[in-house]
């Protein structure tokens, strides 16, 4: 049956988020949450250690490997053992978990204890409690901030308001807060032209492609907060990208992956936010569409995160189904041979700075930004080392970790000052944050790029 033939009542953008979703919760009880294996393959060779960006700034954090294998095992074999609060200072970059020879589950340890901890022994009356649920549930305050996104905009970055905020929540004032956009994604999403035309215009560029205008290539985009409420531009270019390869797009219900909220022990949260996500998305796999994310620290949370800590009915599912969208590309068309014909002009054609994300590099993807764009003609991208950005989502922006964010970012900022451009380069909007607000360079998305390249420039 052609896509000019579908009859079928299912409407992608309201799955059954709730309706018959039998959820399993595995968390909530310790001792069914057995993590002694990853415990006991761990032969303290510090591996972890050496490669965590928080370790080598403060020489009061103990360290990965105390904060996994050591505090679990502490856990379960002392009644009266209480987290140590040093695993409030972990950033959650995940760098051990890709360090470690013996594939501890180090970060799935961290986010259990950082739990527990928030669960047994913070106060839930506390500033810093109510400052970390605020960072963490960044969508709901977006929410309301764009529905005055000019007044928010004035109103967030007045100097008064920054140094109130610092005083009262401990939210630091040396960050500017990130432009709202006029037009939230899911509302340019929702207008004429976009949702309503993307499996006609999909199927008129497989046309156009010599391709079978009737082939099943679909994919539902899971666009994260940011790329909604702050930059709309990266999910119309991924929208724009995606239905030149000549898939139909969906933009399914959907809530925030839970990056923040594991940070800052919120698991509470994370579980609320994840089975509406892997509800809507398991829908969709079950039809054939695959999940792709413009954000690595949200392609991470379904792929990894969500397997380790909940077993919702289409978990894995969902994981096995999710895929950064530039990497989705490169699997499944012929990405480098599209750009090695294509060529930049403009406002993009430049030398840029890129930088890889921790969470890019947890999924083996630091290096396609630099493959790809090697053989594009106009721009030139060079990669800024290995180190992390420091920000590390909502860590940068709490008062008492900011320096600690900038000494980890100390690195990259002088290869980006060092590089031939003036341009950044990175999949994930805090990495970003931190770069502009650490060299004043403007900060670009891959997917912005390629647009530009493949479809801008045809």
């Amino acid at each position: 049956m052609s896509d000019t033939e579908h009859t079928s009542e299912f409407e992608p953008g309201e799955p059954n988020a709730t309706d018959g979703h039998e959820a399993v919760d595995v968390f909530g009880d310790a001792e069914e949450f057995d993590l002694r294996p990853g415990a006991d393959s761990c032969y303290k060779c510090s591996s972890c250690d050496t490669s965590c960006p928080v370790a080598e700034v403060d020489d009061d954090f103990p360290g990965p490997k105390f904060q996994g294998p050591e505090q679990w095992r502490l856990t379960q074999t002392d009644e009266d053992f209480e987290v140590d609060e040093s695993v409030m200072s972990c950033s959650n970059c995940m760098r051990c978990d890709d360090a470690c020879p013996s594939g501890v589950p180090l970060s799935q340890m961290h986010n259990t204890t950082r739990g527990r901890y928030v669960d047994e022994q913070m106060s839930k009356f506390s500033v810093e409690y109510w400052r970390n649920r605020i960072l963490a549930n960044y969508r709901t305050s977006a929410f309301f901030a764009s529905k005055v996104p000019r007044l928010a905009n004035v109103a967030m970055n007045f100097g008064p308001a920054r140094w109130l905020m610092e005083k009262t929540m401990g939210i630091t004032s040396q960050r500017e807060f990130p432009a709202f956009a006029t037009e939230t994604f899911r509302e340019w999403w929702a207008s004429e032209g976009a949702a309503a035309g993307s499996r006609e215009r999909a199927r008129e560029n497989r046309e156009r492609r010599g391709e079978d205008p009737d082939a099943d290539k679909k994919v539902a985009y899971f666009h994260g907060c940011y790329a909604n409420y702050n930059t709309p531009e990266v999910g119309k270019a991924m929208i724009s990208l995606f239905e030149h390869f000549g898939y139909e797009v969906v933009v399914p219900e959907q809530g925030c992956s839970g990056t923040p909220m594991f940070a800052n022990g919120m698991l509470d949260d994370a579980r609320r936010d994840a089975e509406v996500n892997v509800s809507s998305l398991s829908d969709l796999v079950d039809r054939g569409y695959d999940a792709i994310c413009s954000c690595t620290s949200c392609s991470m949370s379904l792929r990894q995160e969500y397997p380790e800590l909940f077993d919702f009915e289409g978990t894995a599912d969902v994981a096995a189904h999710t895929y950064e969208a530039v990497e989705y590309l490169r699997i499944h068309e012929d990405l480098s041979g599209a750009v090695a014909e294509a060529d930049v002009a403009g406002e993009l054609a430049e030398e840029f700075a890129y930088h890889a994300p921790c969470h890019a590099r947890n999924q083996g993807l630091d290096r396609q930004a630099v493959e790809l764009f090697r053989e594009l003609d106009g721009v030139d991208v060079e990669d800024v080392g290995d180190s992390c950005s420091g920000i590390s989502g909502t860590y940068g922006w709490k008062e008492e970790k900011y320096d600690t964010s900038m000494a980890i970012g100390e690195e990259m900022f002088e290869h980006m000052e060092g590089a031939e451009g003036e341009t950044g380069m990175t999949e994930c909007p805090t990495c970003a944050m931190q770069m502009e607000h650490g060299t004043g360079y403007e900060i670009r998305h891959p997917l912005e790029v390629l647009e530009a390249a493949l479809v801008d420039g045809t």
